[in-house]
């Protein structure tokens, strides 16, 4: 697992600041993509390869609701 103090983490822009399901995400040093729940910032974090990530923000983008 990558060590994650390092990391700039960056909240959804879908997030409303009230505490509800909100996730936040950071560059890894390798490309990679890191994501975690905000609520619990130090708890776990799931990795996904460029390629993994930019696969999901497109489906996102199509409107995929899989």
């Amino acid at each position: 697992m990558t060590h994650i103090s390092p990391l700039q983490w960056r909240k959804s822009s879908y997030s409303n600041g009230s505490g509800g399901n909100c996730v936040e995400m950071a560059r890894l040093a390798g490309g990679e993509t890191a994501v975690r729940d905000s609520k619990e910032p130090e708890g776990d974090m799931l990795e996904f390869s460029l390629g993994a990530w930019r696969d999901f923000v497109a489906a996102v983008r199509r409107g995929w609701a899989g």
